[in-house]
């Protein structure tokens, strides 16, 4: 109800608004609560998720009904086509991700599985003369990593339309989720934003000697940006804001007896490291920076 009045005072008198995006929640059901209680205290307008609300925790089905209670407008991620489509090929895949597929598919029902893979792919709107636009990892693919240590070039092909984006118009903010890792970059007067992940934060350039406490990455992490909702003018000013909270973590794994993957989803949520971190410095590796050696 607050959001539609807001919506309608706002066609004839445009006003400021708080919109908290989010991202990434895996299942993790305990960082999603502490999440969604922490952006109710901050008084935030508005809703946005960016997908990948399932897999890893043993939690999908109570996240998907928070995300599709409190969240305006949810975005489609690659772990929710990916675990919820029909593998026709399925028996060529290997032995453990046949495993995978199967179970996360155990946790949520037919009607879970349609409203996943119905979700759309990107979302666009005015915020104080800027065209914001969201997805969850590229705009054209859900499924691309790109890296806070990328190029130029790639990270100016972030801004640019495609045939899955609402609008064929360039960007001024791009806003999206996937790495898991939250940063904020300008190049030619545009803005690059990554959203962290909620229930599955991690870290990629690690040593032992110089590491700071592991909670300053394994709080559950979204955005805040506040600005003149709907408005082509700028005018007014726009903010960003990353927030951390902090989360009950043994609580969440304490639920998780039933995970077939309940060391490696233990060792993500305690450490803040990705479950295969050869896949993360491969990544890094085609970009020249070693990040194993640092």
């Amino acid at each position: 109800r607050k959001i539609r009045y807001l919506l309608q005072f706002s066609k004839w008198r445009k006003i400021k608004m708080k919109i908290a995006i989010i991202s990434d929640i895996h299942g993790n059901l305990e960082a999603l609560k502490a999440t969604l209680k922490d952006i109710e205290e901050r008084k935030v307008d508005k809703i946005i998720c960016l997908g990948d609300i399932i897999a890893k925790g043993v939690h999908p089905k109570e996240c998907l009904s928070l995300i599709r209670t409190n969240c305006e407008i949810v975005l489609l991620g690659n772990c929710d086509v990916h675990f919820s489509t029909e593998h026709k090929n399925i028996d060529e895949m290997n032995e453990q991700e046949q495993k995978r597929i199967k179970w996360n598919q155990s946790l949520i029902n037919k009607e879970d599985r349609e409203y996943l893979l119905n979700l759309p792919f990107c979302h666009e709107f005015y915020m104080s003369g800027s065209l914001v636009r969201l997805f969850h990892a590229t705009p054209t693919a859900n499924n691309k990593a790109i890296l806070n240590v990328d190029s130029i070039e790639t990270k100016y092909q972030m801004f640019l339309p495609s045939e899955k984006t609402q609008s064929q118009d360039i960007a001024d903010i791009v806003i999206y989720g996937h790495i898991h890792h939250s940063y904020m970059d300008k190049i030619y007067n545009k803005t690059i934003i990554n959203v962290g992940s909620v229930g599955n934060s991690f870290d990629v350039i690690r040593n032992p000697l110089k590491d700071s406490n592991v909670m300053e990455t394994t709080k559950s992490n979204y955005l805040i940006i506040e600005g003149e909702y709907d408005s082509k003018k700028y005018s007014s000013d726009i903010s960003f804001q990353f927030i951390k909270v902090p989360y009950d973590i043994d609580k969440e794994l304490s639920s998780d007896k039933l995970n077939i993957e309940k060391e490696n989803y233990m060792y993500e949520l305690k450490q803040g490291r990705y479950r295969n971190m050869t896949k993360i410095y491969n990544n890094f590796k085609r970009l020249n920076v070693d990040v194993e050696n640092i």
